[in-house]
């Protein structure tokens, strides 16, 4: 089938040299970001629920920059005054350089790992036993914790925010000839909203092992997905495109 409008389920990117641009221009679809869910923080009264102290740790463990946004705002919900003595450990550079919208990075104690990857934060921790851990995570959250369990690190989640569907309204268009899913929340969303989704013809692209999953549970036939020679969306859906319409040529 020809395609002529994509919903992306993310944020719009930032960049303009993102490939998903290049794809309107060279095959003249039009790709509307729209996300089917959104984040949304706990209240200080939900939180309190909890019974987290959190001035009781004395270390925090932080996995996305959604972390630490929540982190910094239910601390002033709960009118508690971050001491400078805090010590931050971040799964990647990217997400230590983010605190610098809440704190004065030189003058914080910050540790990140220099993989990216949660392993590579244990031999860190690991000089830093003493301390007591806190993980600020979503209600719905990939387990990296598996890591800090596997390596017998002593820390305690804390829910500080939630996913939850971004609903269609009733007369939001919906007019799309392909979705693209990253999550299975984004899959049970759009189940959700469209209660008819088995009967709608629409070609279907996700990626990641648990979105597939969860498409595959819904009854989503997936025509798109990431491969060794498409490691992106982007590419993968550009694979597609290639084999159902030809490339827009310019005048």
């Amino acid at each position: 089938m020809s395609i002529k409008k994509i919903l992306v389920s993310q944020p719009r990117p930032t960049s303009e040299k993102s490939p998903y641009f290049d794809l309107e221009k060279k095959y003249g679809v039009e790709i509307v970001f729209r996300p089917f869910i959104k984040v949304e923080g706990l209240s200080s009264k939900e939180f309190r629920q909890s019974k987290i102290n959190v001035p009781d740790y004395t270390a925090i463990i932080l996995t996305a920059r959604t972390a630490i946004d929540h982190f910094f705002r239910l601390c002033k919900e709960l009118r508690y005054n971050v001491p400078d003595t805090l010590k931050y450990f971040c799964v990647s550079e990217t997400i230590a350089h983010y605190l610098q919208k809440y704190v004065v990075y030189r003058k914080r104690k910050i540790f990140y790992s220099e993989s990216g990857l949660m392993e590579g934060l244990i031999p860190i921790i690991a000089k830093h036993n003493k301390e007591t851990y806190l993980m600020p995570v979503s209600d719905v959250h990939n387990d990296k914790a598996v890591v800090l369990d596997n390596n017998k690190v002593k820390y305690v989640k804390a829910v500080m925010y939630r996913t939850v569907s971004n609903d269609f309204t009733p007369d939001e268009p919906f007019d799309y000839d392909m979705l693209v899913f990253f999550s299975p929340a984004g899959i049970k969303s759009y189940t959700t909203n469209f209660p008819d989704y088995k009967e709608r013809k629409v070609v279907i692209a996700a990626m990641g092992n648990t979105t597939l999953e969860a498409a595959d549970k819904a009854g989503l036939h997936v025509d798109i997905t990431i491969s060794p020679e498409t490691p992106s969306m982007a590419s993968a859906i550009e694979h597609y495109l290639k084999k159902v319409q030809p490339v827009e040529v310019e005048s």
